[in-house]
């Protein structure tokens, strides 16, 4: 892939698209920040619903590409940029179980917690996305106790998906607060670009606060 093409990130404060700008600056990617002001509606104009349909953050553009779902995005970026070593290259063996738990993410916990959280009647098994959400919980549990990240000592993309999910999820209480998810997440979280994307984030978010009440 070619990094030459210049990279464009569309990101509202406090929102999936957090992540991606966090992995941006972990990745040392030279990138342009496109504010979407969802206090404002900008997700519903014409102008965003041409790059997401969907009215929804993140979105990638590079070049003539278009990205958008979070679990693409971590897994294009970190591997366009691979001297980061956030990614394990193609034919490592430790590639199929980062991808696994890129897709886990989307695909089995955010479900099942928004099934639970809506006090939804689950799906029967034969059905579900994730399972049962106790199964589903276990399996990731496990998996953190392996720590000190999902991959043992090797940091990568999807903790940076992970922790900054987990960190909105527990303070919600959407998961419990497990020794093994609020350590992962406060470990994830406390890195330094973590931190100052939440500088960032909070700047921006008064930012958008106060544009969209002169809208009223």
């Amino acid at each position: 892939m070619t990094t030459d093409a210049k990279i464009t990130l569309f990101h509202s404060p406090n929102t999936r698209s957090t992540g991606a700008l966090v992995l941006l600056e972990e990745l040392g990617a030279p990138y342009e920040l496109h504010a979407v002001n969802m206090k404002a509606g900008d997700q519903r104009k014409p102008e965003y619903m041409a790059i997401n349909p969907m009215g929804k953050v993140p979105a990638v553009k590079h070049g003539n590409a278009l990205i958008t779902e979070q679990g693409a995005i971590y897994i294009y970026l970190a591997d366009l940029f691979p001297k980061a070593g956030l990614a394990p290259a193609i034919g490592d063996p430790s590639r199929g179980p980062y991808l696994r738990w890129m897709v886990y993410y989307g695909s089995c916990l955010e479900p099942a917690v928004v099934d639970k959280a809506m006090k939804r009647e689950q799906a029967p098994l034969a059905m579900s996305p994730y399972g049962d959400f106790d199964t589903m919980l276990k399996t990731l549990s496990d998996q953190l106790k392996t720590g000190p990240y999902l991959f043992g000592e090797r940091f990568t993309a999807a903790d940076v998906l992970w922790g900054l999910a987990m960190k909105w999820m527990i303070a919600f209480k959407l998961l419990p607060e497990r020794p093994e998810f609020v350590n992962y997440m406060e470990r994830v979280t406390s890195r330094p670009m973590f931190k100052k994307i939440e500088a960032a984030d909070a700047k921006m978010a008064a930012e958008h606060e106060a544009a969209a009440a002169k809208l009223k």
